[in-house]
């Protein structure tokens, strides 16, 4: 996927490497070795090419080799790009034997959960792996077996051997396999309960968390140490701060994977989102020697700021002195001068007219913006899901709208899968009586009933929905989407419902971005033809959908920048659902009146089967509107508290560079 921000832009570019191979060097502020890729699928790339080595290095010394494997999304790309590796270059994997970490308990090897199915439709399926190499904790394990069980496990992992490789992610409580925290650092494989907020991360896998199993069968500490190499993958921001420290902060139980300092033989490899919260990422300043360009000096004299609490203006040289910035201040002092340069960049990103504002409107000292000349504009806003674009940004749409400007939406996907069963009964109750009321024939909408009663009533906890009910539930999301931007002020002509094709597989897990996702995105793009275009930049929404749906446009865009040349789109991508931007990353900042922010809430409430209890709400309980009118609020306090013009609220957005140019 491209990246979302200039590499001079991003404060990792220096240190993140796009290198097939891992590097072993240690930074001062961290205890284990991280590498920081630009993208996970680079990562993921070297990640595969270093086990293809390891297999090949073993093969011609005549040898096993024995891998221990985890499963999730942070592992796919790697098995991807092997299974790639087997297919067009002759990778073998006869000479592999291989050990999966973990396994939920109780479990069918059937079931879409479960990561015996997973590996084998993800990698095993795919090679010449022998099948008697395969090792998955079972799940199916009768509870009085489940000791001998285990021990037995670990009998085998000796007899291959011993690991050569393991491969592991990190959850956001730091276990790693489901070690969760608490775990002693010479556990063995063993039944252990799971985290409420595992389960939780885990909960939209299994359609709610009320079917999460409570338990799991997990290697254990002593068993991951014992491997001869281990390496770490942490991709997105959800992950940063859990990262952060287990690399950087002393060895305690209470975060698992901080045990990994204690190997001597371990690689941290992370995209550049979970490296975000590493020291030498969010303050450099403070593990080394930093070259000062505009961005890291804007970076910290803000996070000077509001580690004093003080607005910029009022920051001294003591308060630069004394937070490790004295380098700074030496090259560009004295402090008032830095400051001054930093206030008055950041005035400028606040705007009132997010798509330009008209000559006639124009008083003298407004800040002259590109595309100011031309007004209106056709203004073409992407929602992954049918409420992104009221939540993250309702209010800029009901701006632009409200200044005249042709506001189209695009709903990538149906979202269908995030509505509950009983919403479906009742809205086909309501199609049945309805009918009667007016006197239709409501023979077709009975037996349509009956059947989706039939499938409700047989269906088992993570099953995925029957054609017709996911039907049922695609409409509802799309009349909900129709009443939440006529809200805004967006008649239903302006409105595109997409449904990608890479959503539509009736499960959590999803199709990789093919083909006619783009076709379907670049098809629109030339009809419409826009000036300016948002997308989705909240990247820890915990289905992936948000970054598919970047992805795919940001495929199509390339392509339509080779279709009509010079006539490439501002992109702008905005936040809200699942997080907010920073303000050191903040390109456009719009404000929002107490009316707009009402009417927004509003737009908001019209999405009512995601109202009061969400499908999939991820480990923030709030609902989505109190997300996203806390995070508002939140930023234009920080804007406030940093010596800014105080306002009720704001949207943030980040411009996208297209790295071609």
């Amino acid at each position: 996927m491209t990246t979302l921000r200039r590499s001079e832009e991003n404060p990792a570019s220096h240190h993140a490497s796009n290198d097939s191979k891992l590097s072993t060097r240690i930074h001062s502020s961290e205890k284990i070795p991280v590498t920081v890729f630009d993208q996970a699928e680079h990562a993921s790339c070297a990640v595969a090419h270093e086990i293809a080595e390891l297999i090949k290095m073993r093969s011609s010394e005549r040898r096993p080799c024995v891998l221990g494997l985890a499963t999730g999304s942070t592992p796919l790309g790697v098995y991807r790009e092997l299974v790639r590796l087997h297919k067009q270059e002759s990778l073998s994997f006869r000479n592999v034997v291989t050990f999966n970490l973990d396994e939920y308990y109780p479990i069918s090897h059937e079931a879409s959960q479960s990561y015996h199915r997973f590996m084998w439709e993800n990698l095993f399926s795919h090679t010449d792996i022998k099948p008697e190499n395969v090792h998955i904790p079972d799940g199916q394990v009768e509870p009085e077996q489940i000791a001998a069980y285990c021990q037995s496990y670990e009998a085998e992992i000796r007899h291959a051997g011993g690991l050569d490789l393991q491969l592991l992610g990190i959850g956001r409580t730091g276990h790693i396999g489901f070690n969760e925290p608490g775990s002693p650092v010479d556990s063995r494989t063993r039944l252990i309960a799971l985290d409420r907020i595992t389960r939780l991360d885990a909960a939209s896998d299994f359609y709610g968390e009320q079917n999460v199993p409570r338990r799991a069968i997990t290697m254990g500490i002593g068993t991951i140490l014992e491997s001869r190499r281990i390496i770490l993958m942490a991709f997105g921001e959800n992950k940063s701060a859990t990262l952060a420290g287990a690399v950087e902060r002393p060895v305690t139980a209470n975060l698992p994977a901080s045990y990994l300092q204690q190997h001597s033989h371990v690689q941290c490899v992370v995209d550049r989102a979970a490296a975000a919260e590493l020291t030498r990422i969010k303050s450099p300043w403070l593990s080394g020697a930093v070259q000062w360009d505009p961005e890291t000096t804007k970076r910290a004299v803000i996070w000077l700021a509001r580690k004093c609490d003080k607005a910029i203006l009022k920051l001294t040289d003591e308060d630069f002195g004394e937070h490790g910035l004295q380098d700074l201040l030496a090259g560009q002092g004295p402090a008032y001068d830095i400051n001054l340069q930093v206030f008055r960049e950041l005035v400028g990103k606040i705007t009132g007219w997010p798509a330009g504002k008209p000559e006639s409107l124009r008083r003298p000292g407004d800040i002259s913006r590109p595309g100011d000349d031309t007004f209106p504009k056709k203004i073409l806003v992407f929602s992954p899901h049918p409420d992104d674009d009221v939540i993250s940004m309702g209010g800029t749409i009901i701006r632009m709208v409200d200044q005249g400007h042709e506001v189209h939406i695009a709903y990538q996907t149906s979202g269908n899968i995030a509505v509950f069963d009983a919403d479906a009964l009742r809205y086909a109750d309501f199609v049945r009586e309805f009918n009667r009321g007016f006197g239709l024939d409501a023979a077709s909408v009975d037996h349509l009933e009956r059947q989706v009663e039939e499938f409700v009533g047989g269906k088992k906890a993570g099953d995925c929905d029957a054609p017709p009910l996911r039907k049922i539930k695609a409409l509802i999301r799309r009349c909900e989407a129709r009443a939440g931007a006529r809200a805004c002020g967006i008649g239903p002509q302006r409105l595109h419902f997409l449904d990608l094709p890479f959503y539509e597989t009736g499960l959590i897990r999803k199709d990789p971005i093919g083909d006619a996702d783009v076709e379907i995105i670049l098809q629109l793009l030339k009809d419409i033809q826009p000036h300016q275009v948002y997308a989705a930049g909240d990247l820890s929404d915990p289905h992936g959908t948000h970054r598919m749906c970047l992805e795919a446009l940001l495929r199509a865009l390339a392509l339509f920048e080779s279709h009509f040349r010079g006539a490439m789109p501002e992109v702008w991508l905005y936040r809200g659902a699942w997080q907010e931007w920073e303000p050191e990353s903040i390109d456009m900042a719009i404000p929002l009146s107490p009316g707009e922010l009402a009417r927004k809430r509003d737009a908001i409430f019209k999405h009512q089967s995601q109202k009061d209890r969400a499908m999939f709400p991820g480990t923030d309980q709030r609902e989505f509107w109190q997300r996203a009118e806390d995070r508002n609020r939140g930023t234009a306090d920080i804007f406030n508290r940093l010596g800014l013009a105080e306002y009720e609220a704001i949207e943030g957005f980040v411009k996208w560079i297209n790295p071609r140019n």
